[in-house]
């Protein structure tokens, strides 16, 4: 919807939700350390561990939050403008991250009580929040972006109110579902105000390299749309347009992942061995059957969604060539990450994951991009493929690891 209001405005958002998503994915590693340890203890049916582990998993996320929070609201223009130097985008950016911020809190507890959920394989809530707050975002988008149904025409800040809305609408029926509907653990509010010493020493050696990999993963991605925007606004344009589907499809990949984690967390709990390795070399398989029809997904997509933006040619043209090349990386994303990320992480080897993402990410692929975009001075293609080259070369180790290594480690007490 932003694509077809201005350009600006959707580069402007872009930019901003490159901090979303490093705070998305300190989240997601805070998380998963919860996943992966109380995914064990829900395979052996213990349920109070389960809860003194999600308390100390809330905790973090909340002091992470409250330091983010306090960073975007008294320095809003200098964090915009670590993606960008164009003042029109970077005003843009400015509206809407005064008003997303809000999301932060909220966005906080609910990924933390749905992560708990998952643990006990209570997931079909997640996709209904989903899918019900997907659907007011758009309608409301739709009224306060364009100005339609007499409705003020806001932009960007039309669309972080939406965000806004629907972030209030999915913690209100999650704290609804937990109250009325959710047996398994019977949760209550002082279940977070107790903190175990030994449960939250398990998890921090657990959680610690998961967070450190997950915000290095986040700073990546968002070093990436720095670099590509400092060459062009053309360039920052077009992978506005292009990462959004990329990252719509991808989500097949992450939910993979995620479902992986609680798998074989709970057949270590169970002490199911060779099930765990059946499971490992069955999933495999999948993955890469995934990928394909995932890359050819996003293929099928690009010419319609590309028909949906008011882009200059030459935004289109670097779009469209953008997206071609991530068909191919979605095929080997979409086997090494649900490998490394959820067979060999939900196996316990956290440390492997970090290891993994220094040495390809820090290691290789910025150094390479970055003297590709400002010192070789290569085109916007050329440093595209550089910045996603470790999709393809990570699927190597994972391979290795997930079948030769011992990557299967029990993490309860």
């Amino acid at each position: 919807m932003l694509g077809r209001y201005a350009e600006a405005s959707l580069s402007g958002v872009t930019a901003v939700n490159q901090i979303q998503f490093v705070y998305q994915n300190i989240l997601i590693g805070i998380s998963d350390g919860l996943v992966i340890i109380a995914s064990q203890y829900w395979g052996a049916r213990r349920i109070e561990p389960i809860k003194q582990v999600a308390a100390v998993a809330m905790r973090t996320a909340l002091v992470f939050m409250a330091i983010l929070f306090v960073v975007v609201s008294v320095f809003p223009v200098w964090v915009v403008r670590l993606f960008t130097n164009d003042t029109a985008i970077v005003d843009e950016g400015v509206k809407y991250l005064r008003v997303v911020r809000f999301t932060y809190p909220l966005f906080c507890v609910t990924t933390i009580l749905l992560a708990l959920l998952r643990c006990t394989e209570v997931v079909k809530i997640a996709f209904w929040l989903s899918l019900s707050t997907l659907g007011i975002n758009i309608v409301i988008n739709w009224f306060l972006i364009y100005g339609n149904c007499g409705f003020p025409a806001m932009g960007v800040e039309g669309a972080a109110i939406a965000t806004v809305i629907a972030r209030i609408v999915e913690i209100i029926i999650l704290f609804i579902f937990l109250r009325n509907k959710e047996h398994k653990l019977n949760l209550k509010i002082k279940d977070f105000l107790y903190i175990d010493k030994e449960i939250s020493h398990d998890y921090y050696k657990v959680c610690t390299p998961i967070i450190v990999a997950q915000s290095l993963w986040g700073i990546n991605n968002a070093v990436q749309t720095a670099i590509l925007g400092h060459l062009s606004s053309s360039s920052i344009a077009a992978n506005s347009m292009a990462s959004n589907l990329y990252l719509i499809v991808k989500t097949v990949a992450i939910g993979a992942a995620s479902a992986t984690n609680v798998t074989i967390g709970k057949l270590i709990g169970e002490g199911n061995k060779e099930k765990i390795r059946f499971y490992a070399k069955t999933l495999q398989i999948i993955f890469v059957l995934m990928g394909v029809i995932c890359g050819l997904i996003l293929f099928a997509l690009t010419e319609p969604v590309l028909a949906l933006y008011s882009f200059s040619d030459e935004s289109r043209l670097l779009a469209r060539s953008f997206l071609h090349i991530l068909c191919f990386v979605m095929v080997g994303m979409s086997y090494q990450m649900p490998v490394n990320a959820g067979i060999i992480k939900g196996g316990g080897s956290t440390k492997y994951c970090l290891i993994l993402d220094l040495i390809s990410i820090w290691g290789i692929v910025i150094p390479v991009s970055f003297v590709a975009a400002f010192v070789l001075h290569a085109s916007p293609l050329i440093v595209v493929c550089c910045l996603n080259m470790d999709q393809i070369f990570k699927c190597v180790p994972a391979f290795i690891t997930v079948n030769y290594g011992n990557w299967c480690k029990k993490l309860t007490r």
